[in-house]
Order: C-alpha cells, then sequence, then structure tokens
C-alpha cells in the first residue's frame, strides 16, 4: 500500500511487513507493543524497551546507517523520526520503503503515534487498544497545585525544552509550568543565570543515558551554577530520573506508564 509519511513522501509500505528494522526507541516499544516484536531484525543501541529489545541485531545509531549491512539483511520496511535522522532516512529510502514518524510535540502526539505506528504495520485494532488504555492511565491521574519547574536532559551536554516539547506539553498536564514554555522551540542549550533568576520550585535533572551517577551529583551541579538560593535546592525538590535509560527523552508508551506517574510523586 502507498502510504504518505510525515515529510510528505510517498512510501510503499508491504501490507503485511515481516522484517522490520526501526531506528527510533519509541517505535521499537510500540512494536513489541503490537506483538511484532519477533519481526524486528534490527533496532538502535538506544532500543531498551521493552527487556527483549535489548537482545535484538543492533544495526545503526540515530544518525549513521552502514548501507551495506542494511543491503545484508534486507529489510521490508524500515521506521524512524523525523529531525536528526531525516539524512539517514533519505539515503536508506533509495533502496527500502523507509517511513518517517513526526516527532511528537504534545501528550497527545504520544497516543497519536501509537495509532500510526499500527496504521503504517497493519496492526490498527490492536493500537487502539493500546491508546485506549494509555488514555485511561492519563485520566487517573491526580494532578497537584501548578509549581514551576526547570527540567534538564544530559544529550551530550545540557538541554532543556521550549512549547514544541511534548516534554514541556506533559508536565504542563502535571501542573508543573516550565519557566522555559515561553520559548517557541522543541529543544534548547539553558541559560544557567536565567534560571537561577527563574527561581522554580522544582528541578529535574535526567542524567546521560548509560551514565553512572556521582554520589553528589546534585550538589556538586547545584554548587557549581551557583543555584544554592533557588527554591527548589532550599526545599529539597532537586529530582534525579530513576534508571539508566532515557526518561523524559523516550516518547513510547512507558512515558505515560512511567513518567507520569513519577510526576504524579514527586
Amino acid at each position: 500500500m502507498k502510504l504518505i509519511d510525515e515529510r510528505e513522501r510517498e512510501v510503499d509500505v508491504p501490507d503485511n511487513p515481516v522484517r522490520i528494522i526501526s531506528l527510533s526507541p519509541a517505535i521499537t516499544e510500540i512494536l513489541f507493543s503490537l506483538g511484532l516484536g519477533d519481526r524486528i531484525i534490527g533496532v538502535t543501541p538506544f532500543c531498551v524497551r521493552p527487556d527483549e529489545a535489548r537482545r535484538k541485531r543492533k544495526v545503526a545509531s540515530y544518525g549513521y546507517a552502514d548501507i551495506n549491512l542494511f543491503k545484508e539483511i534486507s529489510p521490508d520496511l524500515i521506521l524512524t523520526v523525523t529531525g536528526y535522522q531525516n539524512t539517514v532516512a533519505d539515503t536508506l529510502s533509495t533502496l527500502f520503503p523507509t517511513f518517517s514518524f513526526r516527532l511528537p510535540s504534545s501528550l497527545g502526539g504520544l497516543l497519536d503515534l501509537v495509532v500510526k505506528v499500527g496504521i503504517v504495520t497493519n496492526r490498527v485494532e490492536e493500537a487502539r487498544v493500546i491508546e485506549s488504555d494509555l488514555i485511561r492511565a492519563v485520566t487517573n491521574l491526580t494532578r497537584r497545585p501548578e509549581r514551576s519547574v526547570y527540567i534538564e536532559i544530559d544529550l551530550g551536554g545540557p538541554v532543556t525544552f521550549g512549547n514544541l516539547s511534548y516534554i514541556n506539553d506533559a508536565l504542563g498536564f502535571m501542573n508543573l509550568k516550565s519557566i522555559y514554555d515561553f520559548k517557541t522551540s522543541e529543544w534548547l542549550i539553558p541559560d544557567f543565570d536565567f534560571v537561577r533568576r527563574s527561581n522554580p520550585d522544582v528541578i529535574i535533572l535526567e542524567p546521560k543515558m548509560f551514565a553512572k551517577i556521582k554520589e553528589n551529583y546534585i550538589g556538586d551541579l547545584v554548587s557549581s551554577r551557583k543555584w544554592e538560593d533557588i527554591n527548589a535546592v532550599k526545599n529539597n525538590s532537586v529530582h534525579i530520573t530513576p534508571g539508566p535509560y532515557d526518561f523524559f527523552a523516550h516518547h513510547g508508551p512507558s512515558f505515560i506508564r512511567e513518567v507520569l506517574p513519577w510526576l504524579q510523586k514527586i
């Protein structure tokens, strides 16, 4: 079947793909949720959800793919996300059906991605069951009174997010107003003096994926940035995301099942 992907390209997608490569951790998680785990023949090193994904063959990174390797394993469908992977998708699409999904900009976009992956892989009914389950999980959440928040993710350096990101949208849904929500951008490099002046009630820090956290990680960071007088620091409301994997930076179904309940608790 011919479908238009989210880069406005026509893609000849097989009706029943059986050799799928996913270059997105979120899409990999969705494929497993749809019961297609046994059809995945390749992923990236960052595809760690569910546990079974870690045992799949690593065939590419976010921004690089070995064409000869792809020719060897001969996928009948490659799934990517827009943005940083556009160049790789352009190269791969000359040889294989390569469908690109837009990176979500809202909490609703995460739900929409599940359905879209279901459409492309001919698993629509299963995708809508997952969507319904996730909607119920969202509606059962309890939100606290509004507080201001600064969130930072280490993506090879500190990165924060503007109002084009699903991260800020999800924070807002949980009544956490990002100090950078006025910025019309997906991500940006934070200004530590601006963070200090903004005096957020909550600070959320997501270390680099797979990194080992030093014992005094928060104390050293606060001291180096002169953040001692920020409300979040004084009220002991500086939080490190759990586990060694992407947490906020991952936009698969587990974002709703794990990240939002975690926000409810902090």
